[in-house]
């Protein structure tokens, strides 16, 4: 009973997972398609859950505030999403970028320190400081380039999980079998 109740769940994970490996295919082929829905979806199930805590609200005998409210921030919160979610994400975007902009010129600065104590590590440093501040201009510049490395990253993510359910799933066999 449990190996069926363990090979089941692994089923599951191995389905959760090609989906997460199909969305982070749509991430890196179409990212602001993917990004547009994903807002619309979050926006509706937003705006839907504060409707509903709101006639929960009006429905029952004791009024609680706390339903009130949570319906009332969970709306408002859903039309930010469906309207402005890409100034959201632009707004992000650009953050990021000076952040790692900043980041980079500020490991410039430890560089000109590091050359004066003639460390050997200064030319490394460098390169690696200049490919910084270069990774945040090109992501100020291209807004995709955020969503193609998330997708890279749950694909994966995603298939690495695929493998751990496979494995997972032959010992579970093995195991049962030496019982």
């Amino acid at each position: 009973m449990l190996e069926k109740f363990l090979k089941r769940s692994s089923w599951t994970d191995i389905v959760i997972s090609t989906i997460f490996v199909l969305f982070g295919i749509l991430l890196i082929t179409k990212p602001d398609e993917t990004v547009g829905a994903i807002s619309v979806i979050l926006g509706v199930v937003f705006i839907a859950m504060g409707v509903l805590k709101l006639i929960e609200y009006y429905t029952s005998e004791i009024r609680e505030d706390y339903l009130l409210t949570i319906a009332l921030v969970a709306v408002i919160f859903g039309v930010v999403i469906l309207f402005a979610s890409n100034a959201i994400l632009s707004l992000f975007r650009v953050i990021l970028g000076i952040w790692i902009i900043a980041t980079g010129i500020m490991d410039l600065q430890t560089i000109l320190a590091w050359k004066q104590v003639k460390s050997p590590y200064w030319s490394i440093s460098l390169a690696l400081g200049i490919l910084m501040t270069l990774a945040g201009i090109i992501i100020l510049i291209n807004q995709n380039i955020i969503y193609t490395t998330i997708g890279i990253i749950v694909v994966v993510y995603a298939i690495l999980d695929i493998i751990d359910r496979i494995i997972f799933m032959k010992k579970i066999d093995n195991y049962m079998k030496n019982d």
